[in-house]
């Protein structure tokens, strides 16, 4: 059992977080604050993003990881979170790939 839960620990996002930040990385974390309809991720879930643009962790299953990385760049620099909302009325949720039919709220902040 100890093997499993180690792996768990492996894949946790903000273990994956923690880590980073005490290499000295800027990092920031995106959860999905909020769904309606057929959402890819559930509430809870996470992405964190350190300041060279890598990721760890899901938001919707690949469909907007991309913009959410670009905007957790941004709120590294700039220290101010913000709330990212995408959904299949969103124009921008065609761009980047949620046409599940559902909305997802993301709110993003920087690791302190």
């Amino acid at each position: 059992m100890t093997g499993a839960a180690h792996l768990d620990d492996i894949r946790d996002p903000l273990i994956i977080a923690e880590g980073w930040k005490s290499d000295g990385r800027g990092v920031a974390i995106a959860t999905v604050v909020e769904t309606w309809g057929s959402a890819p991720r559930p509430a809870g879930s996470h992405l964190v993003v350190d300041d060279e643009g890598n990721f760890h962790g899901s938001v919707s299953g690949g469909c907007v990881e991309g913009a959410v990385v670009t905007e957790a760049i941004d709120v590294i620099g700039s220290g101010k979170p913000r709330i990212l909302e995408f959904g299949v009325a969103d124009e921008t949720a065609w761009r980047v790939g949620l046409s599940c039919g559902g909305r997802i709220r993301v709110y993003v902040e920087r690791l302190g």
